[in-house]
């Protein structure tokens, strides 16, 4: 009975390790961690604001990296995950930057709060890249 649960484990892992090498995987990971950066930054802050949108982000990228890494995507057609996963990635990065930069125009902020604000612009341009991929496979897949 163990081997059994140890055998599923390294395959769960083999696959998250093989998913992670690739570009898609690479990006959603990236996302997760500095959203998980961007939470810790706005958390640690004196005005604690914009804790929700980098939860919400975080939360919807782990969500999509599971689907992709677990091939859900293949198994579960009601939905189409490439233009839901375009729509994620493009709210993210307007959400990120907007968010980013009202922070950065109060000016009144310490050192956490403008490390969440320089995460979050590079989370938003993350997200934009991602986006920018997205519509290359979107593309690829019209021809």
């Amino acid at each position: 009975m163990a081997d059994t649960e140890a055998d599923v484990d390294a395959g769960c892992l083999e696959q998250l390790k093989g998913y992670v090498m690739t570009q898609k995987g690479t990006i959603l990971a990236a996302e997760i961690l500095i959203s998980i950066i961007i939470i810790i930054c706005y958390a640690a802050s004196l005005y604690g604001c914009f804790v929700g949108v980098a939860i919400c982000e975080m939360v919807s990228a782990i969500l999509f990296f599971v689907v992709f890494m677990m091939e859900m995507d293949k198994s579960i057609q009601l939905v189409n995950w490439v233009w839901s996963d375009l729509f994620r990635a493009t709210t993210g990065a307007a959400v990120y930057l907007i968010t980013s930069l009202i922070c950065l125009i109060h000016r009144t902020g310490d050192g956490a709060r403008i490390a969440g604000v320089l995460f979050g612009l590079l989370a938003g341009i993350l997200f934009a890249y991602d986006v920018y991929t997205i519509f290359l496979v979107i593309k690829s897949n019209r021809q």
